[in-house]
């Protein structure tokens, strides 16, 4: 496409790189999911491929980039299929598997949110609307993941913050694309933060606001 926007070689070989390990990270979140929900060797790879693929899945149907690069570079498949090996022969105990599930799932959150926005900003998307889909990008494998394996999507948990940290990543690259100092560097510190903030947000048990439930009257007060 003629407006696609131009990054340097090296900011894109930074670009595929990080998919590539962001693939492998949301693969190892899937098949430890799997492992915990005793799923077999093929639920394990149904969930490992479907969590690594599934938010650029999205994004990519939404700027029109078809067929989905999940469907045309087979490497991305092949990626998560390793992991899924990987942990279908090697694995924690399930009684202390949610940390390396947790750890995975933030590094691959961290990268996605980064390389998701600038994917939709090459496709001629403006920094507000390829920050959003950077966001889709880093959270759509996690919630397609938690709702095959029937749990309750982390985005939509009363959990450790998810989606917040994504959103400050695809914030802080699309602000980085739109004033033209996105480098691999700034790229990588913009995604390292995310990672961060999920991992602090874990290991201190921060929550984004909840609604204030009502208070509940009683039955026996006078009216």
């Amino acid at each position: 496409m003629s407006d696609l926007v131009e990054l340097g070689s090296a900011a894109d070989a930074a670009q595929s790189a990080g998919n590539l390990v962001g693939v492998f990270a949301f693969g190892l979140s899937g098949a430890l999911l799997a492992v915990r929900r005793r799923f077999d060797v093929v639920g394990i790879a149904v969930l490992s491929i479907a969590t690594a693929t599934g938010g650029g899945v999205i994004r990519d149907l939404v700027i029109g980039r078809t067929p989905p690069v999940a469907f045309v570079q087979l490497s991305y498949a092949g990626i998560a299929l390793l992991a899924a090996v990987l942990i279908f022969f090697w694995h924690p105990p399930v009684r202390v598997i949610r940390t390396p599930l947790n750890v995975a799932d933030a590094i691959g959150l961290g990268i996605f949110c980064v390389t998701g926005t600038v994917t939709a900003f090459q496709y001629g998307m403006s920094a507000t609307s390829a920050a959003a889909l950077g966001v889709v990008t880093a959270v759509g494998g996690g919630v397609i993941r938690d709702v095959l394996a029937g749990v309750t999507p982390s985005v939509l948990s009363d959990g450790e913050l998810y989606a917040v940290p994504a959103l400050l990543g695809s914030a802080a690259t699309a602000t980085l694309l739109h004033y033209g100092q996105y480098t691999y560097w700034t790229g990588g510190l913009a995604g390292a933060g995310a990672v961060g903030l999920r991992l602090v947000a874990l290991f201190r048990h921060w929550h984004a606001p909840m609604a204030r439930p009502h208070r509940r009257r009683d039955d026996n007060s006078s009216v």
